[in-house]
């Protein structure tokens, strides 16, 4: 890992362990804003895995979503599963970022500039965490780990048929 990674990864998470754990100790204080979203976690979560037992209280979900946030906050400062945990985040930050800083429904000014700044801060960590999410740490991805695996397969196939060819030759040679 290089040293920008180390020291990287833990300042991108530290945003979300810090508030991780604010929103899990005290999520009363978030519960409000977060409604207009955990509202829909029931339906969504029905619709995309049927069964699965999803709380449909503001507060439980508030709290989940902070467990969340630390958890993966912490795996990516540490840097154990630090593609996943970063994208574990991103998808976190979206509903966090719409519910929490919703500018646009501000009247006052002052107050509309404040939210304006933390929701383009959250946009600029959605950005990190996207660029985190596939950074590779110079080694190959999955997609040019599978061009240049197909380009293999299709080299040493023609060397076999090249092969099975010239010793098919040599066996006619012998038999006739």
């Amino acid at each position: 890992m290089t040293v920008i990674r180390l020291i990287a990864r833990p300042m991108l998470a530290s945003m979300f362990v810090v508030g991780g754990i604010d929103a899990a100790r005290n999520p009363s204080g978030k519960v409000p804003k977060a409604e207009k979203v955990t509202q829909q976690v029931p339906d969504l979560v029905a619709r995309f895995a049927p069964g699965l037992p999803v709380p449909s209280d503001p507060e439980t979900l508030v709290r989940i979503n902070g467990g969340v946030q630390v958890l993966a906050g912490l795996s990516l400062a540490t840097g154990r599963f630090p593609r996943l945990s970063a994208l574990v985040l991103a998808a976190s930050l979206v509903p966090t970022t719409y519910a929490g800083h919703p500018f646009w429904e501000e009247k006052d000014k002052a107050a509309r500039a404040g939210q304006k700044v933390q929701f383009f801060k959250n946009i600029s960590m959605l950005g990190g965490l996207l660029l985190a999410g596939v950074d590779t740490q110079g080694k190959p991805g999955l997609a040019w780990r599978a061009r240049h695996g197909a380009h293999d397969v299709r080299r040493e196939a023609k060397a076999l048929a090249k092969q099975a060819r010239a010793e098919a030759r040599v066996a006619k040679a012998h038999l006739g």
